[in-house]
């Protein structure tokens, strides 16, 4: 075999990836779901684990040769259960959306009752939407928000639940700038006799660094991405009480998945340690600072933004009083260095994939070491920008002040 390098080997692929990178250097990223993983998380995602096939769980493999597999993974289980003081860690998962489905799996048999938070609220697709295999294999039904203040509205959550008495009671959130009030959702599990499941995929990292209200003893079971505000790998996790143990991993394999993705696991072992120390928490908390700072220079300059502004890392904002619709917008800001997505907001008269608002989050700007300085500066040039989104001169330069800004603040990982 040839030990010639990704750019002698196919230099299309190397040109691609060089590019990208640069990209990810020169632009000012807002997606909430994005970040910067460091250098050693990278690393550990593309070594040699990935050569390993591993299926079954430490100690119990149907492979031979798993003597350090085996300790990575043991690593990276101990590293979560620290981490967010929960008794087991299934950190197999492929992603989000797989530990999801493997819930359902473990507690759901094909049409029975399950709630969550409807998408156009803020929800995930995976709680039960419509259009995902889990609204089309069990009978979903979906809260939403208050259309006074577009808070959850905890009333149609216990009017809902009482009715339609779910297996599962789902909470969490891909558009909601509020913090989730756990102990609720709990009472009202409880009261039907749901198992309450919290989908923290968006702000484990918050969770982790103490900058957001923790489920661990309110919901049995919690789900989530190890990206993100985590700052891992792309992956997935499940963290449950004991007595939930032996489902969820069984759900997990041999229920819907073969081997684990070892480069993966070790890579989650790795964001784990790093999300243990003090910096780590002072960067969550400033994720949180930054969001605020940004929401309120949009809000200096006339935003409508969904519930009035932000208490996590996301921030949502509804275009209609700026005459643009968010893909507009969205496409706009993209050419200016400013990448966000466009997005539903609650109550939204617009199609989807033509909405009101676009979505915006702190994660990977505050991983470069931005403040609210900086989010002042971008706020306003998001302002600029999205008040004449067809001033070409305008975009271009403001995407060159942007790339000034960004060379200011190297981006983690990235060796350019």
């Amino acid at each position: 075999m040839s030990e010639a390098t990704l750019s002698q080997v196919d230099p299309e692929i190397a040109s691609l990836i060089k590019k990208e990178t640069q990209l990810q250097h020169d632009r000012v990223r807002l997606i909430p779901s994005e970040n910067y993983a460091s250098r050693a998380v990278l690393e550990a995602t593309g070594s040699v684990l990935s050569n390993k096939y591993s299926e079954g769980y430490p100690g119990k493999r149907y492979y031979e040769g798993q003597q350090y597999i085996d300790e990575v993974e043991s690593l990276a289980i101990s590293r979560i259960k620290k981490l967010f003081g929960v008794d087991h860690a299934n950190v197999q998962c492929y992603s989000g959306s797989p530990a999801n489905f493997a819930v359902y799996f473990a507690y759901c048999k094909p049409g029975d009752s399950v709630m969550g938070m409807a998408l156009p609220s803020g929800g995930h697709l995976t709680h039960g939407w419509g259009v995902s295999v889990t609204g089309a294999f069990f009978k979903a039904h979906q809260y939403g928000v208050r259309k006074s203040d577009q808070r959850i509205d905890f009333d149609e959550v216990a009017k809902l639940a009482r009715e339609h008495k779910p297996k599962l009671l789902w909470c969490g959130a891909t558009a909601y700038p509020r913090l989730i009030d756990y102990a609720k959702f709990a009472e009202i599990a409880r009261e039907v006799g749901a198992i309450l499941v919290a989908d923290i995929a968006h702000i484990s990292g918050l969770i982790a660094a103490g900058a957001h209200p923790s489920p661990v003893g309110k919901a049995e079971i919690i789900t989530s991405t190890t990206h993100k505000t985590l700052r891992g790998p792309r992956g997935g996790m499940i963290l449950c009480d004991d007595k939930h143990k032996a489902a969820i991993d069984k759900a997990v394999f041999p229920g819907l998945q073969g081997g684990p993705h070892n480069g993966t696991t070790a890579a989650i072992a790795v964001a784990a340690h790093e999300a243990s120390t003090d910096a780590f928490k002072k960067y969550g908390h400033a994720i949180v600072q930054n969001a605020k700072a940004l929401a309120e220079t949009l809000l200096s300059r006339d935003f409508t933004l969904v519930t009035g502004g932000t208490e996590n890392h996301l921030i949502l904002a509804d275009l209609t009083n700026k005459n643009v619709s968010g893909k507009i917008a969205a496409k706009a800001l993209d050419r200016a260095g400013l990448v966000c997505n466009y997005n539903s907001v609650p109550f939204d008269p617009r199609k989807p994939f033509d909405p009101s608002g676009i979505r915006l989050g702190t994660p990977a700007v505050t991983s470069r070491g931005m403040g609210a300085a900086e989010m002042k500066v971008i706020g306003n040039c998001m302002a600029d920008v999205v008040e004449h989104p067809g001033d070409d001169a305008l975009i271009e330069r403001t995407a060159g002040q942007l790339r000034e800004l960004c060379d200011k603040f190297p981006a983690p990982g990235i060796q350019l």
